[in-house]
């Protein structure tokens, strides 16, 4: 079976740090990149192609509202 892949964007490490533990006990997700604000979301979008993108609402440099839109438009 294919895992799930994920991306965790949020500006608190603690909690990418919890996600990221919490989703990882299912051998099935995969989270393959993280997050500390939503430009950095959309770059790692870009690199890595997750299925699914965990996005914090309020972050600095870029919220992930606007982030989601920019994923969205270019990683459809």
């Amino acid at each position: 079976m294919n895992q799930i892949t994920v991306l965790l964007a949020d500006d608190q490490t603690i909690i990418r740090d919890g996600l990221r533990a919490l989703l990882e006990t299912n051998p099935d997700i995969h989270v393959v990149a993280e997050a500390k604000n939503g430009m950095e979301a959309y770059e790692q979008t870009g690199i890595h192609h997750p299925q699914v993108v965990l996005m914090d609402i309020r972050m600095p440099q870029m919220g992930g509202v606007e982030a989601t839109r920019l994923i969205k438009r270019d990683f459809p």
